[in-house]
């Protein structure tokens, strides 16, 4: 089942909006475009909330989407899925290729649910085959913020600029105290090997607290990943299953996610 903030239905369509996203990113406009744009990502959001409220604790996985199946980050990315939804957690990723695919490929092997955040990009990204339920937005503000709001804990496998985005908003978000201090999974120790030296300097240089990076773990293995999500997310902080939220018929929400 599927749910879409912004339905595509073409790249003409895709480009003519991207477009317009470029005019609202280059300074002030019409006040009455302004308002009109305004209006558009609040019920953006809305869109999302109504879709996503049901979904019972998540997992974000973060990565590249241009790692193939044969490729190891793919295969481990597919284990963390796995071991996630066999762990109770739903699954949640940006919704496309390489490493979202792995993970949301993962979940339905674990029995668990997947779900996707997908985004419009020039070249369409297409919801992958593993998602029972996706939307797609049009801003990635709005995607991040579903992405982050939802989850209980957070796991980055290899990635370019948009894995190091979401690494970094989420660690901001942690260290400023907007949301608590889940830990985030960085899976692939030699690949992120530069970062943790990059974290090392910044807290040599006073740029950032010693313990504004304790909340991470860097590890090799999908198990320990697993491992420390469960622990933390249901021991330090508290967290349950707890009781099912039932859709309200008024609001015209239908979809209802039977939690494990």
């Amino acid at each position: 089942m599927s749910a879409t903030a912004t339905p595509v239905n073409s790249s003409k369509h895709t480009q003519d909006r991207l477009a317009k996203e470029h005019l609202f990113l280059q300074g002030p406009q019409r006040r009455g475009l302004e308002l009109w744009r305004a209006v558009r990502i609040f019920w953006e959001l809305i869109s999302g909330f109504r879709a996503l409220h049901f979904l019972g604790p998540c997992v974000t996985v973060f990565g590249s989407a241009r790692f193939k199946a044969d490729h190891p980050y793919y295969q481990l990315a597919e284990r963390v899925g796995t071991l996630l939804a066999e762990a109770g957690f739903t699954v949640m990723t940006g919704g496309g290729g390489g490493i979202m695919e792995a993970a949301n490929r993962g979940a339905k092997v674990g029995g668990g649910y997947s779900v996707g955040c997908n985004i419009e990009l020039p070249k369409e990204q297409k919801p992958n085959a593993y998602l029972d339920r996706w939307v797609t937005f049009r801003h990635f503000y709005v995607r991040k913020l579903m992405l982050v709001k939802y989850s209980y804990a957070f796991v980055a496998l290899p990635g370019g600029f948009g894995t190091l985005d979401e690494i970094f908003e989420v660690a901001t978000l942690i260290q400023t105290g907007k949301i608590s201090q889940f830990p985030m999974v960085l899976i692939g120790k030699e690949y992120w090997q530069p970062l943790a030296e990059l974290f090392a300097r910044l807290a040599a240089e006073k740029t950032i607290d010693p313990d504004d990076a304790k909340y991470l773990v860097i590890t090799d293995s999908p198990e320990e990943a697993v491992e420390s999500i469960r622990d933390v997310a249901m021991h330090r902080f508290g967290l349950t299953y707890g009781p099912q939220l039932k859709p309200r018929w008024i609001l015209g929400e239908r979809w209802r996610h039977a939690a494990g």
